[in-house]
């Protein structure tokens, strides 16, 4: 090209910096919304141009797709939504990867990308080839330790001899994905530690960093209490695979005996029976419950009355690479948390910044002392902008765009 001829929009052309972010959750699930969006529109403003892939599944892309498409338009962000395939396993997602695969061919021929960030381990598939066969840099965001949890959620049985076969896959490319990348974000230390104490891996220490799912701290901050006195416990979030349900039913009944008018009040979208019949179960009262939904902004009033959070999550393997995005949320509503050791970096983020307790629901535990100790609400939030800041998030992401590009 002539530089005499140049304008000052292929000036621009020649700046911008084209993003392929790759994600199999959805942006209209929950997680993409609070996990995904925040941080590209955070970068957006850094003057990367990002061209966004994720599988939405039909339901809640048909009630929420309006929603995305405003945000994603009100910041210039490149949507390219295509549909999760359920069935059948297995086959379903080599499917959606030849999908993705296809879509990311299409946009690197279009803009011409300068990074690849992939989400989890569906996504650095692509990320891989492409970095492999075109020399396009990319980011593994790994988000946890993904095969290992789709055994230790009972999704996988290593029993059977397709899904070992399909688990030492993904075995064998976590490997290529952490040596190979330009970096590598690790959502805990804990998951850090893990990986560079492999034979091998020392080295790559300076190519992860540890970014824990951040909370927008904007929404949730504190909400004047009511004028009551009835001890409330909550659960905020779904009660899937990994929430020990039963486990936290005992613990309230438990805290019955102490305070026998208590209430545990759920947040949640799951079916209420599944509360309810456990309860039953335990021979707790209806009662003492109260079981809703909430959409994401009405969460702070939602909760304003909670003396305590709680959350135990099931401490397999895999989630030493676990970061509830929940336990930054509460910190920034100012509720102290009752959780579980051995997750992730939750108990040290806990012991840290004074923000709950962590019990081992293993051993007998005076909840006596669980529920007397007082608690600075000021100091909690304050923890939370420390560590879970979505604006230090940006920062971290930020400097590793700018040191792969």
């Amino acid at each position: 090209m002539d530089i005499r001829h140049i304008s000052k929009n292929d000036i621009f052309v020649e700046m911008v910096k084209h993003v392929l972010y790759l994600s199999y959750d959805g942006m209209t699930d929950p997680l993409g919304q609070s996990q995904v969006l925040p941080y590209i529109i955070g970068l957006t403003k850094a003057g990367y141009s990002f061209h966004l892939v994720s599988f939405e599944k039909p339901d809640r892309y048909s009630e929420n797709r309006h929603t995305i498409e405003d945000i994603c338009k009100e910041n210039n962000i490149d949507w390219h939504p295509l549909m999760y395939t359920k069935r059948p396993p297995l086959f379903s997602t080599i499917w959606d990867v030849l999908k993705m695969r296809r879509i990311s061919n299409q946009i690197n021929n279009t803009h011409g990308l300068s990074l690849i960030h992939c989400r989890s381990y569906i996504s650095a598939l692509i990320g891989l080839s492409f970095k492999r066969k075109k020399g396009i840099p990319f980011l593994f965001d790994m988000r946890g330790f993904w095969a290992d949890e789709r055994v230790d959620g009972g999704l996988w049985n290593l029993d059977n001899p397709l899904y070992k076969l399909v688990y030492n896959f993904f075995k064998k490319k976590e490997q290529s994905f952490l040596l190979y990348s330009n970096h590598s974000v690790s959502l805990t230390h804990a998951g850090k530690v893990d990986i560079i104490q492999r034979e091998g891996y020392a080295h790559l220490a300076s190519k992860i960093s540890v970014i824990p799912c951040c909370a927008d701290l904007k929404l949730f901050k504190p909400y004047q209490r009511d004028n009551h006195e009835q001890f409330t416990i909550g659960y905020l979030g779904s009660l899937g695979t990994w929430y020990m349900l039963d486990e936290m039913l005992l613990f309230f009944k438990q805290l019955l005996d102490s305070k026998p008018t208590a209430i545990f009040h759920f947040l949640t979208k799951d079916d209420p029976n599944l509360i309810f019949n456990k309860a039953r179960e335990l021979s707790i009262e209806k009662e003492r419950f109260i079981v809703e939904e909430s959409t994401r902004a009405d969460l702070p009033f939602r909760t304003r009355n909670w003396d305590y959070s709680i959350f135990f999550i099931l401490p397999s393997y895999s989630k030493k690479s676990s970061s509830p995005t929940k336990q930054g949320e509460l910190m920034g509503l100012g509720i102290p948390i009752i959780c579980n050791k051995g997750v992730g970096d939750v108990d040290a983020v806990v012991e840290k910044f004074d923000s709950g307790i962590a019990i081992d629901i293993d051993k007998d535990f005076d909840i006596e002392a669980c529920l007397n100790k007082v608690y600075n609400e000021e100091n909690i939030v304050n923890g939370a902008r420390d560590y879970f800041s979505l604006e230090q998030g940006v920062k971290d992401y930020l400097g590793i765009y700018e040191k792969i590009i």
